[in-house]
């Protein structure tokens, strides 16, 4: 006797997987809350190794999900929520059409609401893990934070995503823990284009801001109960007095008030325990397992470093012009310990007047300010993303109004030995370690030098001048004489000859000022630049050379050709 026959696609491989549209139908759901589900989940489909084996020997285009994956989302409670909501909607248009107006108000007054904090716990039961998976949730939130008001996604998620974010960026001031910045001030502002791209699927990404928002609100708990800070923040109440009242006339609200305020950066969060009751205490260091001395004084190195770093702007004020990118440079200054203010009309927050004198630095993104201060440097906002990059307060002379900026470098790069290095690099590298950048080593040499030359021209003139002791000698003496004279009452003899008018040409006297402006200028050039413009002028003047004579040429042809005339007429 045979066994049993064996069917084709009843074991193996084919009933591992299950197609799209047969997993919906088993949970019973539509397509959109289908997708919705598995976004919230953490489901996703799979390509097949076998994949006509799979589809029962058809080549048509199936999308498969795991057969263990749909009978795992078959025991989730979201799925109930979905239904119910499914009945809710059909119950309202129901209530609508036979306009019972008190049955629409119970109705949404019960309508059903789910949380997704299972699912979090769920999908992170670490924090770490929830920490490694942050990245993602920050760009959506920011970037819904950003939407305007036009109906394509829910007022409540944009003003949701707007709190979260604000939160995040004062929890990385209140630990000073951003390390980097790729300084890109140049961006489009939300408000000033609100017509959204219409290729996106705004569902989607709703339901993965959904997700998002819970697990940056999670986060968030965390991180601000880390750092001994109230949550949901709270301004502290010595900074919040140092606002300006007036300020708050202007709002209907005063939780909108508050949360533009908390959105300003400017003043810092209110603590558990106060600053002075909190004792920061010094743990001793203790080698890694596996790790010996060497690494040990490296990594305490790196500490150090890190910590000066933190400090980088303390004891620093800065003022941000109203043209310059105010939320990113508030951020940055703030998170290395610096304060910031702006003109009270561009945002509510300010914290003192453009004329406050102790202001150190006034960040200004255009070519010249009308009135300026003498007690401040003002330089262009590159300046404070190159310091960050670069650990260090930069020469602000490279960055003043007007001046050509050096390259913004990008502080994610690291090259290896045998790469390229940048010049502007280097220099960077030079002043971390406390020397003069190669540039600036020359030009101490080349000065050194000329004041050598200076002082051996000096001497030669002094020589030169020893000859004409005796004449200066004997004009003192005639001074002496006709000063007892003079004493004795004697009348001296005064010539006075009639002068002469000179005739100034203004025109000549400007050609002369602009010509030793420019020998001055020329003088004042550094070598790398003198050489560059030697060049140039090189070049000008071979190009004058050549059609000199090329015009003496042309010249010589057409007398040429008139003579030839003239003796043919004759």
């Amino acid at each position: 006797m045979g066994g049993l026959q064996k069917k084709k696609f009843e074991r193996g491989s084919a009933t591992n997987y299950i197609t799209r549209n047969k997993a919906r139908k088993k949970l019973q759901l539509s397509l959109p809350d289908f997708r919705r589900l598995c976004i919230l989940k953490g489901i996703y489909p799979h390509e097949p190794k076998h994949k006509k084996k799979v589809n029962k020997g058809s080549t048509a285009q199936r999308t498969f999900y795991m057969l263990k994956d749909i009978r795992f989302l078959m025991h989730e409670p979201i799925v109930g929520k979905f239904r119910d909501y499914k009945v809710f909607v059909r119950k309202l248009k129901k209530a609508y059409g036979k306009t019972e107006w008190s049955a629409v108000e119970r109705l949404r007054e019960n309508k059903p609401t789910y949380k997704l904090d299972h699912i979090i716990k769920e999908r992170y039961p670490a924090f770490i893990d929830a920490l490694r998976d942050i990245d993602d949730a920050l760009c959506m939130c920011f970037l819904f934070s950003t939407f305007a008001r036009t109906g394509k996604c829910h007022v409540q998620t944009i003003q949701l995503c707007r709190r979260l974010t604000v939160e995040w960026m004062n929890f990385v001031i209140a630990s000073r823990g951003l390390r980097k910045v790729l300084g890109c001030w140049l961006y489009s502002v939300p408000f000033l284009s609100p017509q959204h791209p219409t290729d996106v699927d705004y569902r989607v990404m709703a339901t993965f801001t959904e997700l998002y928002t819970t697990l940056l609100g999670f986060v968030n708990f965390r991180l601000y109960h880390s750092l001994n800070l109230l949550y949901p923040p709270k301004l502290d109440g010595k900074a919040m007095s140092e606002l300006k009242e007036e300020d708050e006339d202007d709002y209907a609200m005063n939780s909108e008030c508050y949360l533009e305020k908390l959105s300003a950066l400017s003043a810092s969060l209110s603590r558990v325990v106060s600053a002075t009751e909190e004792e920061d205490a010094e743990l001793d260091q203790f080698p890694v397992e596996g790790e010996d001395t060497e690494k040990m004084e490296a990594r305490e190195r790196e500490q150090k470093q890190q910590e000066a770093q933190k400090k980088l702007f303390e004891g620093l004020k800065f003022y941000l012009n109203r043209e310059v990118p105010r939320e990113s440079l508030a951020f940055v200054i703030r998170c290395f310990g610096g304060e910031v203010s702006w003109d009270k009309s561009v945002c509510i927050g300010s914290k003192y007047e453009v004329t406050d004198e102790t202001i150190t630095h006034h960040i200004v993104d255009r070519p010249n300010v009308d009135k300026q201060y003498i007690n401040r440097y003002y330089i262009q906002p590159q300046w404070v993303y190159d310091c960050v990059n670069a650990k260090i307060r930069l020469p602000v002379e490279d960055y003043f109004l007007g001046v050509t900026l050096p390259p913004h470098l990008s502080p994610f790069v690291e090259e290896k030995e045998g790469d390229y290095v940048p010049p502007e690099k280097l220099k960077i590298m030079a002043l971390q370690r406390g020397e003069k950048p190669a540039n600036e080593q020359e030009e101490d040499e080349e000065e050194e030098e000329d004041d050598d030359e200076d002082d051996e021209e000096e001497e030669e003139e002094e020589e030169d001048d020893g000859g004409n002791d005796e004449e200066e000698e004997t004009e003192e003496q005639n001074l002496k004489t006709m000063q007892e004279q003079s004493s004795q009452g004697k009348s001296l003899q005064v010539k006075v000859t009639p002068g002469k008018v000179t005739v100034e040409n203004k025109a000549r006297l400007e050609q002369e000022e602009k010509a030793e402006e420019k020998r001055l200028a020329i003088m004042m050039m550094k070598r790398k630049e003198k050489y560059l413009f030697d060049k140039i002028m090189f070049g000008k003047k071979r190009k004058i050379r050549e059609a000199n004579k090329l015009a003496a040429k042309r010249k010589a042809h057409d007398d040429a050709e008139k003579s030839k005339k003239k003796k043919a007429r004759k």
